[in-house]
């Protein structure tokens, strides 16, 4: 959600981008201007910038208009504005017209307000302001310091393939011997204007959880292999822990994924390392249950036996899991409250040492003490020799007489420059994400049914609750606990509230200051404010659906996928069971008020009389019984319709589903690719991402990936 910046964490004074006229930087500006006073000139460059460069172009075709029809005199009388400028009204009045779209019946309008909410609020927090300045003032309204935190010690040696402007280079230039190549150390990979074309015994697409397993494990069997990732390698000495500079640097589109209808914001990795350098270092095993259900009902044979068993074993062991080294406030607050209602809570398990004071994993760790990618099984590959080329695309499998012989892409050069490159394998590993690996398959020419459905995107429910001491979600271990208690379907809530719900994980929500403005409540400028600058008292609880509905990824003509979901009506029940649970769970932990999230937002005071001790299960603040039904009753009939109930992903599973039914899955249990629903499969090309999913986990995914990459390698070393 942000434009490019410099290393340092400070964006240099944006630059308009040429394909927007000054009338509609203008308009954007007014916009944002009323969203968020002041800087709004220098916002709108650093959001359009990031519009041309991530969006689609339908998108942003259909952006602009909206833009135009603010600014149009008979758009604004046809929808009861009156016959002005949004640019020459009071603001108290442009406040008006941007909050009938927000609640409009009419979806579109209400996904206009949310993209320009989400980014002016976004990008009013989380930029650090030009550099020579004196920072964000907005940081110190809301208690906000970011932590400077130390830089790494040297990575293992990664060694990326560079590819040289071709009037830059000599032809005779040589590679650093391996034992010599430090965390950047490159090899020169070519020279001539033509094609790039390289060998391996193994091509994989995708440096993430899955793709990194892959590839310590074949390298380490003496495979050749080569590791292909569209996004750049950042070694941690190079990363700044600033919000702004990592969604730019360390994330897909930017930070700016969503689902078509902006229903669902979605969060996810793009560098080298993938979620692994970017996610908040939670580590479950796949549940019992969970490996049971897939063995059962889906064909994964032995998942639930003691090859897996001893898979999660080595993957925890070479991961370092440990427990939390620290319990910040937002984490306290769930274990406190589930104490005081007989829940079941514990602290939790996470692949990362050494830490527990920044609160930066989301961008990256700077420290080095999170076991990502790169200093795991990435490390790990390349110590056995495997090489790695960066910022380079994939466009598709190349297949001869029916197998998969390698792959074709395009490379960005260090000027800037874009060259086409051709990789010849025997076998290729598709492991580029849930949200891509479905569009490499098809532009491949797979054609099984399954590609791309079967989406699923564990949809997260927020609930914050206002405790009477600082919490700083920022600040801490980024998730030190989590609430069990409704991992699994169950019971009916008989006192209040409708149907069984059907399984959700209850965790804390670390938040910087653009992800709280872009999530927190907007009726106005004043409004929201009040909200940031109680910012740091706020302990944010996300409810995890496992959902049980799916959605669907789409190439489009661009070469950008569509995501389509909407929350199916189980779904939709389980999440309004979350939000009464949650805030049930914060009330016990002592909070003074409890917000849902959403458009509108549904709040309630819990301050009107106090009894008992604040906190430690102590039973918290008391507010009169019927006023707190009331509140749960709305909360049990909350509006998940998009762009009403605030939702976001980081979890994405599922679309290219592992199966024994030919039909409904577009792999085999092992991980090869379907050519048919027959049952016949594309020799040589294999998934192993999170891609494979037959179901949503139900918690954070990243072992339970890891763990069918090391069952899709094994099957690799077989038939290679």
């Amino acid at each position: 959600m942000i434009a490019p910046g410099p290393a340092a964490g400070r964006p240099a004074e944006p630059v308009a981008p040429p394909d927007w006229s000054t009338a509609d930087l203008a308009r954007l500006a007014a916009i944002f201007e009323t969203f968020v006073p002041g800087g709004a000139i220098r916002r709108s460059r650093m959001a359009a910038t990031l519009l041309s460069e991530v969006a689609d172009p339908a998108d942003l075709r259909m952006l602009r208009l909206v833009l135009r029809a603010f600014d149009s005199r008979p758009a604004n009388a046809l929808l009861g504005h009156g016959a002005v400028r949004f640019r020459d009204v009071p603001a108290e009045r442009r406040e008006a017209m941007l909050l009938r779209w927000a609640t409009s019946r009419v979806p579109q309008r209400r996904t206009a307000f949310q993209t320009l909410k989400r980014l002016a609020c976004f990008l009013a927090y989380a930029d650090p302001g030009p550099a020579g300045g004196d920072g964000n003032v907005l940081w110190g309204r809301m208690g906000y310091r970011p932590v400077d935190e130390p830089v790494t010690e040297e990575l293992p040696a990664i060694r990326t393939l560079e590819v040289a402007a071709p009037e830059a280079a000599a032809p005779e230039a040589a590679a650093p011997a391996p034992e010599a190549a430090g965390p950047q150390a490159a090899a020169p990979l070519a020279r001539a204007m033509g094609p790039i074309a390289l060998e391996a015994d193994v091509a994989i697409v995708g440096s993430g959880a899955g793709g990194g397993v892959v590839a310590a494990v074949l390298a380490a069997a003496g495979r050749d292999v080569l590791v292909i990732e569209a996004g750049a390698y950042l070694p941690e000495a190079g990363m700044t822990g600033r919000e702004l500079d990592g969604f730019d640097r360390l994330y897909l589109d930017r930070g700016l994924t969503a689902t078509t209808d902006l229903g669902v914001a979605i969060l996810a990795g793009s560098t080298l390392g993938g979620g692994t350098v970017v996610n908040w270092a939670t580590c479950f095993a796949p549940p019992e249950g969970l490996r049971a259900e897939w063995a059962a009902r889906h064909g994964l044979e032995g998942f639930d036996g003691p090859v897996t068993a001893a898979d999660v074993a080595a993957l925890e062991s070479e991961l370092g899991v440990a427990p939390s080294p620290g319990i910040p406030p937002k984490d306290r607050a769930i274990l406190d409250g589930a104490a005081g209602l007989g829940w079941d809570a514990a602290p939790l398990m996470r692949d990362a040492d050494r830490c527990g004071d920044c609160g930066a994993c989301g961008f990256g760790c700077r420290r080095g003490a999170k076991r990502s990618g790169p200093r795991a099984h990435l490390a790990t590959a390349a110590r056995h020799g495997a090489r790695f080329l960066v910022r380079a695309a994939v466009e598709r499998v190349v297949m001869e007489q029916g197998r998969a012989a390698g792959v074709t892409g395009r490379v960005e050069l260090p000027d800037g420059s874009v060259r086409p490159f051709t990789v010849h394998a025997r076998q290729v590993v598709v492991a580029a994400g849930t949200l891509r690996t479905p569009a490499v398959l098809t532009r491949s020419g797979v054609t099984h049914p399954a590609v791309g459905s079967n989406l699923r995107l564990h949809p997260v429910a927020v609930v914050a609750g206002r405790m009477p001491w600082p919490v700083e979600m920022w600040r801490g271990t980024m998730q030190a606990a989590s609430c069990n208690q409704f991992l699994r379907p169950g019971s009916a809530d008989r006192e209040h509230h409708g149907p069984a719900h059907g399984g959700f994980l209850i965790e804390s929500a670390p938040g910087h200051p653009g992800l709280i403005a872009m999530a927190f409540p907007w009726a106005g400028a004043a409004d929201h404010a009040v909200w940031m600058a109680r910012a740091r008292s706020y302990a944010p609880f996300i409810g995890i659906v496992r959902d049980q509905g799916s959605g669907r990824v789409r190439p489009t003509r661009s070469g950008r996928v569509r995501i389509e979901y909407r929350l199916a009506p189980p779904d939709v029940r389980t999440a309004r069971r979350a939000l009464v649970e949650m805030a049930r769970l914060a009330r016990a932990a002592g909070a003074l008020e409890v917000l849902a999230l959403g458009t509108p937002t549904r709040s309630l005071s819990l301050t009107a009389t106090l009894t008992g001790p604040v906190g430690a299960g102590g039973g918290g603040p008391a507010v009169a019984p019927h006023a707190w039904n009331a509140y749960l009753r709305e909360l049990a009939a909350f509006d998940f319709s998009p762009n009403r109930g605030f939702l976001f992903s980081a979890h994405q599973m599922g679309t290219a589903r592992a199966g024994s039914n030919p039909r409904s899955s577009a792999c085999d249990p092992w991980g090869r690719v379907r050519s048919d629903t027959a049952g016949g499969t594309i020799r040589g090309l294999y998934v192993a991402d999170a891609s494979l999913f037959p179901t949503a986990s139900g918690v954070n995914p990243m072992v339970t990936v890891m763990t069918l990459a090391r069952r899709v390698a094994r099957t690799i070393l077989t038939e290679g």
